[in-house]
């Protein structure tokens, strides 16, 4: 974990009148110790590698926390859990392309994308406060060799 979201974190928590426990030392270490994005029971599977005693009831609370505090975005892919993105707070303007077979996440940047967002507001009358581009397909794996070799290894499987 960085030192500016290690800082971030300690205000917050201090804020909020919570202690840094063990558990949730676990699980800070275990978001921010990944570019991938993850679900709860992911994060709780990660947490556990680091922190055996951690619960699922404090990672889901933990997650609410880093979502609070804007370290964490949650995504809503339409499934029945979340997905959480590490990434979110280094790069607030990134895009994500989602694969329909394995729920593959592959973050992108574009200048272009973000000329045309500026263009289109300023067009329309508004100033940007966020914005969200999901782009949906499916991996060229599927195509090419008629199975996506990331589904025995993709968020699908962690959850």
């Amino acid at each position: 974990m960085d030192h500016e979201t290690k800082e971030r974190l300690e205000t917050f928590l201090t804020q909020k009148g919570l202690r840094r426990t063990a558990q949730r030392a676990a699980i800070l270490e275990a978001a921010f110790g990944t570019t991938e994005h993850f679900t709860a029971e992911t994060l709780l599977t990660m947490a556990r590698d680091r922190d055996p005693s951690v619960s699922r009831a404090t990672v889901y609370r933990t997650l609410a926390l880093l979502t609070e505090t804007g370290l964490l975005k949650e995504l809503d892919l339409g499934k029945d859990f979340k997905f959480y993105d590490p990434n979110y707070s280094k790069h607030p303007n990134h895009h994500h392309i989602i694969c329909n077979d394995c729920d593959k996440i592959v973050e992108f940047e574009s200048k272009d994308i973000e000329q045309l967002e500026s263009e289109i507001s300023h067009k329309l009358g508004f100033t940007i406060g966020s914005q969200k581009i999901e782009i949906r397909g499916n991996c060229e794996d599927l195509k090419k060799k008629g199975v996506c070799s990331n589904q025995t290894g993709c968020e699908k499987k962690k959850t």
